[in-house]
């Protein structure tokens, strides 16, 4: 059975963007099935058409309860740096925590590093469009 998803419409963001966040909350110590649904389809794309998103600047993140946070960030970044993206990081380890939706909000350290991390993106974009 074939089943419409966000598939295309997100894989083509990804390969227009200059910059790429992948991001995936933690149920089970690693990234969602849906986003690892994404990274193997996208991989698949990509394995055919090398280079697709070569230099890209990228970065990786995870919303997490408990445990699996750098499990998820790790699987995350495999990705990027297996197609040639340029990974961006920043002052900690790139998860907030929350037990439930909106809770990642109030994490004051995480969310300071999720703007360092975004700032530090915009920063070495720039710096690659000055080329």
């Amino acid at each position: 059975m074939h089943q419409k998803d966000a598939f295309n419409e997100c894989f083509k963001k990804m390969i227009e963007a200059d910059g790429i966040i992948l991001g995936s909350p933690v149920y089970s110590a690693d990234i969602s099935s849906k986003m690892k649904a994404f990274l193997e389809r996208s991989g698949v794309i990509i394995s055919v058409n090398p280079g697709l998103i070569k230099y890209k600047v990228g970065a990786s993140v995870s919303a997490v309860r408990r445990g699996g946070g750098m499990t998820a960030v790790d699987t995350l970044n495999h990705f990027l740096l297996n197609k040639e993206v340029l990974l961006v990081g920043s002052t900690y380890w790139n998860m907030v925590y929350g037990k439930d939706i909106g809770d990642v909000l109030k994490d004051e350290e995480g969310m300071k590093n999720m703007k360092n991390l975004g700032e530090n993106m915009a920063w070495l974009m720039k710096k690659l469009k000055a080329f």
